[in-house]
């Protein structure tokens, strides 16, 4: 969908998971102002020249559906941008890289018999794509991002990015049996998945409903292995909020430019 006039006038939503990768956004805000609705904490305000709305997902698919839902119809958001952190399945998803979603499928869905393996019912569609302009935006924004010094320092000179399908599920994935099962799995179904994680097919999903353009970005902090837990709240605080923090801002700032 592309860019319009109509949506430079509604604020964007910038939905993250953690409340870490928030932090340094709202820092950031101007005229910041929180609004408490769905039993949950918005902050609006200004970012480089851009109305927002900050939110938190929350954890899971039924949470992340309700935060999204209530972005559109309470605040009139017109696009969302999703911040979050993944495990790497795909060959050559390191920790430390960025995966740009091109679009989602729901892992732990199988309503078989009666429709397909993953086929979300009465949608007629297994996998839920996310917005190509917005993604193009976010992709040119990761790829800036991570060439920055500052990204460098945190021992991550080898991090890249890369774009592709991302699996969602209620499940934290966290035992390489588990994880290995479970890219087979999709792949022998056509579904070559680069990462796992636990909202954003529930968040693409509502967006199609509405059609609302959404992009994300989940930086890789671990394999979906046995490892998975170690050390995860040091990452999130050193790496993925620092990745989410600067993504942001020149996204933003490309965004101001169109």
């Amino acid at each position: 969908m592309p860019l319009t006039s109509d949506h430079a006038l509604s604020p964007i939503a910038i939905l993250s998971a953690l409340p870490q990768e928030q932090r340094g956004l709202m820092e950031l805000l101007r005229r910041p102002r929180k609004v408490i609705h769905a039993s949950r904490d918005f902050w609006l305000g200004d970012l480089h020249g851009q109305p927002v709305v900050l939110g938190l997902s929350k954890i899971g698919k039924v949470a992340a559906a309700t935060t999204t839902t209530a972005l559109i119809e309470r605040f009139g958001v017109r696009r969302i941008v999703f911040t979050g952190v993944a495990g790497g399945l795909g060959h050559g998803v390191k920790v430390g890289d960025v995966v740009v979603a091109t679009d989602f499928v729901q892992h732990d869905l199988d309503a078989s018999p009666l429709f397909p393996r993953y086929e979300v019912p009465l949608y007629g569609k297994t996998r839920f794509h996310c917005d190509t302009a917005l993604s193009a935006l976010l992709f040119e924004a990761s790829c800036g991002a991570l060439a920055h010094e500052s990204l460098v320092l945190q021992g991550f000179e080898g991090a890249c990015v890369h774009q592709g399908l991302i699996a969602s599920g209620d499940r934290f994935v966290s035992g390489a049996d588990e994880s290995n099962l479970l890219r087979d799995l999709m792949a022998s179904a056509g579904h070559e998945i680069l990462a796992v994680e636990m909202e954003g097919a529930a968040v693409a999903q509502v967006c199609m409903d509405y059609g609302v353009p959404f992009a994300v970005m989940r930086t890789v902090s671990d394999r979906a292995d046995d490892s998975a837990h170690v050390d995860f709240p040091a990452f999130v605080d050193a790496v993925a909020s620092r990745y989410a923090h600067i993504i942001i801002e020149r996204f933003l700032k490309l965004l101001s430019k169109i």
